[in-house]
């Protein structure tokens, strides 16, 4: 082996062995004198904890300006509750910003998630749950299915006070509750051409009745309804009826 040839192997190893140690060096010197010291917050923010927020960008902030990991800021805030889209960016000298967009929420979701109005589910967190959300429920996989037909019942119910909720169970039931509280109950066949039917008589069945306030509508029959009544009063919830009027036995 030539001195050249020593000398190159030589350099080679010296040179793997100093890199690791320059680098890291090299990144202390710059976390230690470009430090971030400014976290900018962009978005119209309702119900992202601000506390926590900072809490969980502050360990990816000490490494500094150069060495601060974008992608797993990104990552973490995205965890968040609340927290639909999250894009990060840093600027000179030693701020980093982040631009958020908060999910909006559309309904209530079984017990204890919420649906956005993109359709996507999410928890709330600690914030507190805006008020008047209807209630959705059923399998995650049956969003779309359940938005539609929550949909079709708030337009055609509209007339009569509306829908207070709608939910399919595993079995494939559908089911609905109305603005005053009244049970209706869908079944798996056919759901919104029944709900369209019971939407078109509701008014007259109503009007038939005054004095009195529908409990619960069974509409799994092939012709027609069951109906439970109770008596209404200003001041007492209706109790149900002895027994309910049934148009036809021929259920599915």
């Amino acid at each position: 082996m030539s001195a050249m040839t020593r000398l190159l192997l030589w350099l080679l190893a010296l040179v793997t062995v100093a890199l690791p140690v320059v680098g890291v060096v090299d990144g202390w010197w710059l976390t230690d004198r470009f430090p971030l010291r400014t976290l900018r917050v962009q978005g119209e923010l309702r119900y992202v904890d601000q506390a926590q927020l900072r809490a969980t960008v502050l360990p990816y902030a000490r490494h500094g300006f150069f060495a601060v990991p974008l992608d797993q800021v990104q990552a973490a805030v995205r965890q968040l509750p609340w927290v639909e889209q999250v894009q990060v960016r840093k600027q000179w000298p030693d701020v980093l910003e982040l631009r958020i967009r908060e999910y909006r929420p559309f309904a209530r979701w079984g017990n204890g998630l919420l649906l956005s109005e993109h359709g996507q589910l999410f928890p709330p967190g600690r914030a507190q749950v805006p008020a008047g959300l209807p209630l959705l429920d059923g399998p995650p996989g049956r969003v779309p299915d359940v938005v539609a037909l929550y949909n079709q019942a708030r337009e055609v119910l509209a007339k009569v006070g509306g829908v207070q909720g709608v939910a399919i169970d595993r079995r494939g039931s559908w089911s609905l509750t109305l603005a005053d509280g009244t049970q209706v109950v869908l079944g798996r066949n056919d759901a919104p051409a029944r709900l369209q039917r019971f939407a078109d008589l509701l008014p007259q069945l109503l009007a038939q009745n005054p004095q009195r306030r529908l409990l619960r509508a069974d509409l799994r029959y092939t012709n027609g309804f069951a109906l439970s009544w109770g008596t209404a009063t200003s001041t007492d919830t209706p109790a149900p009826a002895a027994s309910p009027t049934l148009k036809t036995a021929s259920r599915t």
